[in-house]
């Protein structure tokens, strides 16, 4: 059974529609901001000490923002939009310009996916302009580096994630698809690896965790599918987790492989140990479906953070399980 769960540290109010993204932008001596994204195309700045919005930004033509992140500090800002731009922001000292930006021509729900490749170089995946297409160029150059299309009728890519293994010479790319597939690209041979019929129903989500090589996706169903990569980079599927209530939209793997988060349609967050997937609390606190998730990086364990933004247009901030203990390790 779940444990009694605590109540949110606080609570934002203000970003006047749902909230679609969330990163928290953490350093030593700063005070601690977080990013959130929401349905009418503002990126509002929250300054976590006075737990006020610092800074509104406007982008997007007011198209929904569905993603953000962050290139060298938290003082460059990168924004995915529903207009089909991925956008590249200067907030030092205190600009909110918009420097550059790239046209995805994607229409759909699809988060990027960023992956440092050395000191001021990035891949950027994100959805393309046909509907499976998955696109991955260089930044800062915008340099296209290759379209990644499955031969079989897989349907719209669904989410994404990015990474470099330890063994593979080049980055290996995830992909969830409308007929509730996962494929695991190369994109160096541009080819799939591995493919696994992971869910029923489209893949709304998944996570990824490198270092134990396996992974959590979500859909609209009542489970969370749990599977792993073998030695010979195949997707395996594991013993799926058991949901009270259909629809996720979001998972998150924490940075020390403790826990992971999910966000559900029935408006509640819900924490499991990473080890063996074993329930520890359901976060009850909005009033809608919960859209997005984000965890902090901070490095004293103690001010770990977990947000969580709501289509009831506040975010919420827990502290949960940030000592460790049996059930997450």
């Amino acid at each position: 059974m779940a444990r009694p769960a605590p109540a949110p540290l606080y609570t934002l109010r203000g970003a006047g529609s749902p909230l679609n993204a969330l990163h928290f932008g953490c350093c030593e001596g700063d005070p601690p901001l977080l990013f959130s994204g929401s349905g009418q195309g503002s990126v509002h700045v929250w300054n976590l000490t006075t737990r006020r919005a610092e800074r509104v930004l406007k982008g997007h033509s007011g198209a929904s923002v569905t993603w953000l992140n962050m290139l060298y500090s938290r003082d460059a800002l990168i924004s995915q939009g529903r207009d089909m731009r991925v956008c590249l922001w200067d907030l030092a000292e205190g600009r909110s310009d918009v420097t550059d930006a790239l046209w995805t021509g994607s229409v759909g729900f699809c988060r990027c996916s960023l992956l440092e490749t050395g000191p001021g170089r990035w891949l950027l995946a994100h959805a393309g302009e046909a509907m499976e297409e998955v696109k991955i160029i260089e930044l800062p150059s915008k340099s296209p580096v290759c379209s990644l299309i499955p031969q079989a009728k897989l349907g719209m890519v669904m989410c994404i994630k990015l990474w470099q293994p330890d063994s593979s010479p080049g980055p290996l790319l995830l992909a969830g698809y409308e007929d509730g597939s996962l494929a695991l690209w190369d994109v160096s041979q541009r080819s799939v690896l591995s493919r696994a019929a992971a869910h029923p129903e489209p893949v709304m989500c998944l996570d990824f965790d490198p270092a134990g090589q396996r992974g959590i996706s979500g859909s609209s169903e009542k489970r969370l599918a749990s599977w792993k990569l073998d030695g010979q980079h195949r997707l395996q599927l594991q013993e799926p987790v058991a949901l009270v209530n259909p629809g996720i939209s979001q998972l998150c793997i924490r940075g020390d492989r403790k826990i992971v988060a999910s966000a559900g349609w029935d408006h509640r967050v819900r924490v499991f140990g990473w080890k063996k997937l074993r329930p520890l609390a359901v976060l009850q606190h909005h009033t809608d479906m919960v859209l997005s998730l984000a965890f902090s990086d901070h490095q004293d364990p103690r001010n770990r953070m977990l947000a969580a933004g709501s289509k009831d247009q506040r975010i919420s901030l827990w502290s949960i399980y940030n000592q460790g203990s049996s059930d997450t390790g």
